[in-house]
């Protein structure tokens, strides 16, 4: 099949990194893929390594004739079977294009908040596919009036050799942070907000570190809440066996590094990536059972689901987690689980099997 995908947003958001998985498992299973991009984006840069032409544009907005005459182009010479649109603003120039060209248009919604009353009415009814990426966005739609036959659920694609765990890797990232090869590493990465349960961690590891002398914590991202972060790990007991290492542009090699991630959101989160790919990389999870994050891991055997911003639930879990007879089993099995879910073989067979469907 030959698809053009839509995606001029220059962010490095979790809706981008999901733009470029789905075209390059696309692209991996055979398929002919071109995309409308920003220019020297996240998403440009990445797809250009990807075998998937490229034609640069941008949508400031929906009014944007830039974008509207490159998508026009691009969609008019290569004549896709699908039209494919990640980002809001790009929703009605999508669905205008595919009226004017008799292209089919597969939209995607990566957040749970209403669309605007028009919007939330009428995109999923025009759109030949509207995709939510889990079940947990799929109910926040349907509750708002989408008819459930409008609504499909297709998972954020992971590329299991770029989570393949990597012992030497491991091993050097530890050196490079002055931690001893034996360190049991905690992760955490992503935005540095307390909606993210940053607190509830640091709170939980610090207590788990009093018991457990090998614990160390590896923060990956950034936020306003880093400053705040930091003043209060350097206020504890245990500031030397925190890592605060800010933004990472690509943290793949990082999953090598811990020994379980966690994900403590205490404000509901649509999907998580993140808990996906450190299970591709053999890291078991702790997250909160709150949102999509349950869909993301199989309980008690990839990892252990656990009651938001509750301090002992999750100092206990981590304790545990410390115990290599606990932790190791589910790192094993947690690849196998992501490889038989999220992997871009299956999501990209998915995707071409839902738009196939009458």
């Amino acid at each position: 099949m030959k698809f053009l995908f839509v995606g001029t947003n220059p962010e490095n958001t979790g809706a981008a990194t999901h733009f470029v998985a789905l075209a390059q498992a696309l692209v991996e299973a055979g398929h002919q893929v071109s995309a409308v991009v920003y220019p020297d984006s996240l998403i440009a840069n990445a797809l250009a390594k990807s075998g998937v032409r490229l034609y640069k544009s941008q949508f400031r907005n929906i009014f944007d004739l830039r974008g509207y005459f490159a998508t026009f182009k691009a969609a008019r010479d290569l004549r896709p079977d699908w039209l494919v649109g990640n980002f809001g603003k790009e929703y009605w120039p999508l669905i205008l294009i595919s009226r004017l060209l008799s292209v089919p248009v597969a939209l995607f919604r990566h957040r749970t908040p209403a669309m605007g009353r028009v919007s939330g009415y009428l995109v999923p009814r025009l759109a030949q596919r509207f995709f939510a990426v889990s079940s947990h966005a799929r109910q926040a739609y349907l509750d708002r009036g989408v008819p459930a036959a409008l609504v499909r659920v297709l998972y954020n694609p992971v590329n299991m050799a770029l989570c393949r765990p990597d012992a030497a890797k491991r091993s050097e990232i530890l050196r490079n942070l002055g931690m001893p090869q034996d360190a049991i590493v905690l992760g955490y990465f992503g935005r540095i907000h307390h909606s993210k349960g940053i607190f509830t961690l640091l709170e939980a590891a610090e207590g788990v570190m009093a018991q457990e002398p090998r614990l160390h914590c590896m923060w990956l991202g950034h936020g306003p809440d880093s400053q705040a972060l930091g003043e209060r790990i350097d206020a504890g007991s245990f500031a030397h066996r925190h890592h605060v290492l800010g933004w990472i542009d690509d943290v793949h090699p990082y999953y090598s590094a811990v020994s379980m991630l966690a994900f403590p959101s205490i404000a509901t989160e649509t999907f998580g990536r993140v808990s996906v790919e450190a299970q591709a990389a053999g890291a078991p999870v702790l997250g909160s059972n709150i949102g999509g994050i349950p869909e993301t891991l199989s309980t008690n055997v990839t990892g252990m689901l656990l009651p938001p911003g509750n301090v002992p639930a999750w100092r206990n879990a981590i304790l545990r987690m410390c115990d290599a007879d606990v932790r190791e089993p589910m790192g094993l099995a947690a690849r196998d689980f992501v490889d038989r879910h999220f992997s871009t073989r299956v999501i990209a067979d998915e995707f071409v099997r839902i738009l196939g469907d009458g």
